[in-house]
């Protein structure tokens, strides 16, 4: 079995769609595991907004948008003439969860799942209907029965153990081999929808390629494979032909978009071999994450948008000695990431991830005694393996405001 992943870009348009199933043509013991089409997630979001605001007619509005989008590709790639039951029963679905939910703040992560599935849902719905007309006999698999989350809405992890169950009994007794089922959802224990946080189908295809033993798992990008640095704000980026599994995981960590920070961890267990190849050339050979490479021989670069929380203590009271504990429990309470910390005796920078409650956090360690300032427009810029003319370069930018160095990496948080 391999498993492959397509991201919202590979599968945007009607030639997206095509093109996927030219790289699939002809395989058999094939997992295929895809994303929602193009820039539906943020539709959806969209969607959810105006739930949230009680404007029903917006939210309408912007679900017809969103049908009228898949509907062209459906047009392009079937013909005008062809109705793909699944799809209208799927959009009437969303119509039905906008108009019937009585919106409740407390419930927020719930229907953000709830309401941005659909995009998988509707992507996988009309790709399996197309590769099935087209050559590619497959069947649809529901990842919200396949996949049991923990009860935990926007970020959840996946019950490897209790998956393996039902995934396998989902793909049981098929007259084929060849699967097509959603990225980044699954189910909770109570049966509601749960997604396992943005952009992350490449954690579900590494849940698949676990439970089912896969020879390989093959993510395919609008990039030629893993690079150094992000092409648009570096133009002299260059590809990674092979790289570990514990320096992908710290790209990951440090905000690298190539790969969701969950999905090494079940490959790993493995030993699973990741290949990140390019979408345009399935003959290309790409990138690839394996267990047997020492480490990257060339500085990577890594920029994340972030906000930055400096707080102090009023008391003057040692902050590491005695807060420190009810600042992280804090944090993890409003499932807030961290991913910097800086302290001195009585003050803590902090550098998180955006979240719709940082406010409440901020409130909660107000009350605990401390003055907290929250400076918004910052990045995070992480360089692995930095080399002298590195160090010389980016080091003593003027607009640092935090700067860390070990012998592998040189991590700092400037204003942008």
């Amino acid at each position: 079995m391999k498993v492959y992943k397509f991201g919202g870009a590979s599968v945007k348009d009607a030639a997206g769609v095509r093109n996927l199933r030219d790289i699939v043509l002809g395989q058999n013991d094939l997992f295929i595991i895809v994303s929602a089409m193009g820039k539906t997630t943020n539709a959806l979001e969209g969607v959810f907004e105006a739930m949230q605001h009680g404007d029903q007619a917006l939210a309408m509005e912007r679900i017809d948008g969103s049908y009228a989008y898949h509907r062209a590709i459906i047009d392009e790639l079937m013909g005008a003439d062809i109705t793909i039951e699944q799809v209208d029963l799927l959009f009437q679905q969303l119509r039905n969860t906008v108009r019937n939910t009585i919106y409740r703040s407390s419930d927020a992560e719930l229907w953000y799942d709830t309401i941005v599935a659909f995009g998988e849902l509707i992507s996988t719905t009309i790709i399996s209907n197309y590769l099935n007309g087209h050559g590619v006999s497959n069947r649809w698999i529901d990842m919200r029965r396949a996949f049991l989350t923990e009860q935990r809405h926007k970020d959840a992890n996946v019950n490897l153990e209790a998956t393996a169950v039902r995934l396998k009994r989902e793909i049981a007794d098929s007259p084929v081999s060849v699967f097509v089922g959603q990225g980044f959802i699954g189910g909770a224990p109570d049966g509601t929808t749960t997604t396992l946080g943005r952009e992350g189908s490449d954690y579900s295809a590494a849940i698949v390629a676990n439970v089912l033993d896969a020879e390989s798992m093959s993510v395919w990008k609008d990039v030629d494979g893993i690079l150094n640095a992000d092409p648009k704000k570096f133009p002299d980026a260059r590809k990674i032909e092979r790289l570990s599994y514990m320096d992908t995981i710290e790209m990951a960590y440090s905000g690298a978009q190539i790969i969701h920070p969950k999905t090494i961890k079940p490959l790993e267990a493995k030993n699973i071999p990741l290949y990140v190849r390019p979408f345009g050339d399935k003959n290309a050979s790409g990138s690839v994450i394996t267990g047997d490479v020492e480490r990257a021989y060339e500085p990577i670069l890594i920029q994340k948008s972030q906000v930055l929380l400096n707080l102090h203590s009023r008391d003057l009271s040692f902050v590491l000695e005695e807060k420190f504990a009810k600042v992280f429990t804090t944090f993890d309470s409003h499932r807030i990431r961290i991913n910097l910390v800086h302290n001195s005796a009585v003050n803590l920078y902090i550098a998180v991830d955006a979240s719709w409650h940082i406010d409440d956090a901020i409130s909660e360690l107000r009350a605990e005694g401390f003055d907290v300032e929250k400076i918004e427009d910052v990045e995070m810029v992480t360089i692995r393996y930095y080399n002298d003319e590195y160090y010389r370069r980016y080091a003593f930018d003027e607009r640092i405001i935090i700067r860390q160095t070990t012998p592998h990496s040189l991590r700092f948080v400037r204003t942008k």
